[in-house]
């Protein structure tokens, strides 16, 4: 049975593909073929892939980062397509749904939303509902380093605080758009700001979202 990392997982490879190594991403500084090695190295190298968070592992990161951006562009679709190796944590289903639907997702609209002609994907209800559970858990570490106070609101009046303080920023969107938006996306996130006027420029123009 399908999930929706593995469908997001086969959507990314489609996206490079079509979009070819030297097309532009929101991930500021990659390329394609840079993005596509990184999903890549996260997956294959956890050796390396610990200097995403850890900054001590970063210059190592960033040798294997090289050593992997130098493959054949193809080569890297087609490791990101076919999944991890066995030996991986992530071959596990659960745990490649937990730790790839939304990686897979942000990644997706990366590479979409670089292109001029992008529109917002309209996402199955199922989706949706998983993006917001994901976002009600990880809200509060996505959102620490908010300038502002942050409450996150699906159409519907679901909210979710991402970060308290004053003075408060309420974002309206699509659970899609809410998390391209907690990850750093705000200029490519289709949503509705509310609150002083000051504070959303700060806030939309912050640095310190995501992870």
């Amino acid at each position: 049975m399908s999930t929706h990392a593995k469908r997001e997982r086969l959507l990314l490879a489609d996206l490079l593909e079509a979009a070819g190594p030297e097309a532009p991403t929101l991930c500021e500084g990659w390329t394609a073929r840079d993005l596509a090695a990184h999903v890549v190295v996260r997956e294959r190298r956890p050796d390396a892939a610990g200097g995403i968070l850890v900054k001590a592992l970063a210059d190592r990161l960033e040798r294997v980062m090289a050593e992997f951006t130098e493959k054949p562009y193809e080569e890297l679709i087609q490791l990101l397509r076919t999944g991890p190796p066995r030996f991986s944590p992530y071959a596990l289903k659960q745990l490649d749904e937990a730790a790839n639907a939304v990686e897979f997702y942000v990644h997706a609209e990366d590479v979409r939303r670089a292109q001029e002609d992008w529109s917002p994907r309209e996402l199955d209800p199922v989706f949706a509902d998983g993006l917001w559970t994901r976002l009600e858990r990880m809200a509060r570490v996505l959102g620490r380093n908010a300038p502002t106070g942050l409450v996150l609101r699906r159409p519907d009046g679901r909210t979710v605080v991402a970060h308290r303080g004053t003075p408060v920023v309420t974002v309206t969107g699509e659970p899609g758009e809410l998390t391209m938006f907690l990850f750093g996306r705000q200029d490519h996130a289709r949503v509705e700001l509310e609150g002083d006027k000051e504070a959303i420029e700060l806030l939309h123009g912050a640095k310190q979202l995501g992870l």
